[in-house]
């Protein structure tokens, strides 16, 4: 790992009171060594780290992504309800999910207006929403 991903993946796990692990920087700089924001499968981070010098365990992944979720470094988005994706960019944005590829990317923000939502029942409140748009090639 040069001295720029170390520094990079050091200050992300810092930032969010995380101890540095070789398990933690080694996913991490597999997720933001570069800079670039990413999505990522557990399955598919997995098969990165076998790649390198520091191979993860799949279950060390798993534990691995919801700690980095838990600190509010990646957020969580659940596609069909079975496939979880991980979003290194943690602001409220909507999501294509491309159903040929499986993958999903960015949706241009500055394009979804939401006009009104259903009243919340007593005693709660929207805690967030989630916008997944779902594309197929015709």
């Amino acid at each position: 790992m040069s001295p720029d991903v170390q520094e990079r993946v050091t200050d992300w796990l810092g930032a969010a009171g995380l101890r540095p692990t070789r398990q933690r920087l080694a996913l991490a700089s597999l997720l933001v060594g570069d800079g670039q924001h990413r999505h990522v499968t557990a399955e598919s981070l997995h098969a990165a780290s076998q790649c390198g010098d520091d191979a993860v365990s799949l279950a060390t992944v798993y534990n691995t992504l919801r700690a980095f979720c838990d600190a509010g470094l990646l957020q969580e988005v659940t596609v069909d309800g079975s496939k979880s994706y991980f979003d290194t960019r943690t602001d409220d944005h909507p999501h294509f999910y491309w159903e040929d590829d499986a993958k999903l990317t960015d949706a241009p923000a500055d394009q979804l207006e939401i006009k009104r939502l259903p009243s919340a029942p007593d005693g709660t409140e929207v805690a967030k929403i989630d916008v997944v748009i779902r594309l197929r090639k015709v």
